[in-house]
């Protein structure tokens, strides 16, 4: 790793003194790197907007260790809501669900719902057995750029943005799935898929049947039109289609198709090694819309929207 300032650890115990001190902490998920805040703790959770240079009432997810804990935040209380938490978690989902008063107006930008997920890494399920509250913890990068799945990737894109006095990186190596959650908004009938995510979407329907497309407002991370994205323009292609007709040496191609787990692992590290080739194009091939496709499709589409004109509108 290169020379960093912020202390990188694998000491959970220094990583909850440092959270209930009002620091922030990088913590490992199975999905991605989040940069965690106490939630009981509104001046520290307004540091994560101020180090991502998130806009001011985009929403946050909540992390906690179980269902039980989580019911303390949010109402869990539906027939869906058990379903989905009972069966997902812990794991790639996050539920949009009716907030409890004890959550703070800056966690959801003052809305009536909250985020919350119960995530599988055990170092970070050990962290938030030990702290015994939530944690808020969007994804440990400067927003709308590539999401992190190393530490290395934590240092590069805001190591120099944390305080080596009070913030750590929890070093949990590397993201098991390397996609962001599936998000489930539960409070509305149906119940609609906002994000898809490291949960299939197919998955989702055979637990609770029908789900809708995501519509509205963005509420909920993930949802803006231009998000992951790195400096190098990308183009999209699907599969069969012919490359551009470009110089071999002016671009990067992404194609993991035969291997969909393999591709969410590697998408965000296979985006940063594209985006430091020093080409002029990146090209990804689209995976099918099955699976952790619809996941991968998402992702690289908005990535590749960051470079059109209209790239930073919300979902309307």
């Amino acid at each position: 790793m290169s020379p960093t300032s912020v202390a990188v650890t694998t000491d959970v115990s220094r990583a909850v003194r440092a959270l209930q001190s009002g620091g922030l902490v990088a913590i490992t998920t199975e999905t991605v790197y989040g940069l965690a805040a106490d939630v009981s703790q509104p001046s520290a959770v307004e540091r994560i907007f101020t180090t991502k240079n998130r806009p001011a009432g985009h929403p946050l997810i909540i992390h906690v260790a179980d269902l039980t804990t989580a019911e303390r935040w949010a109402d869990l209380s539906s027939p869906i809501a058990q379903q989905l938490a009972t069966t997902c978690w812990p794991g790639p989902l996050t539920l949009l669900a009716p907030r409890h008063e004890r959550v703070p107006d800056i966690v959801t930008g003052g809305r009536t719902s909250v985020g919350i997920r119960v995530p599988a890494h055990p170092l970070t399920r050990s962290l938030l057995e030990e702290h015994g509250g939530a944690i808020a913890a969007p994804s440990a990068n400067r927003f709308g750029k590539i999401s992190p799945t190393s530490a290395q990737h934590v240092i590069d894109d805001v190591g120099d943005y944390l305080d080596p006095e009070r913030d750590l990186i929890l070093d949990g190596g590397s993201c098991g799935v390397g996609l962001e959650s599936t998000i489930v908004d539960i409070t509305t009938t149906p119940p609609q898929l906002l994000r898809p995510g490291g949960i299939p979407t197919e998955d989702i329907i055979s637990l609770i049947g029908n789900v809708e497309g995501a519509s509205g407002p963005s509420r909920a991370a993930g949802m803006m039109v231009s998000h992951y994205a790195p400096q190098t323009p990308i183009m999209l292609i699907e599969q069969g289609d012919p490359l551009p007709e470009l110089n071999p040496t002016d671009m990067h191609v992404i194609d993991r198709t035969d291997d969909l787990a393999e591709a969410a692992r590697k998408l965000y590290s296979d985006l940063r090694d594209a985006d430091t080739a020093g080409v002029s194009l990146i090209v990804a091939v689209m995976p099918p819309a099955i699976g952790l496709g619809h996941a991968l499709r998402d992702r690289l589409t908005k990535a590749a929207a960051d470079h059109r004109p209209d790239s930073a509108s919300p979902i309307d």
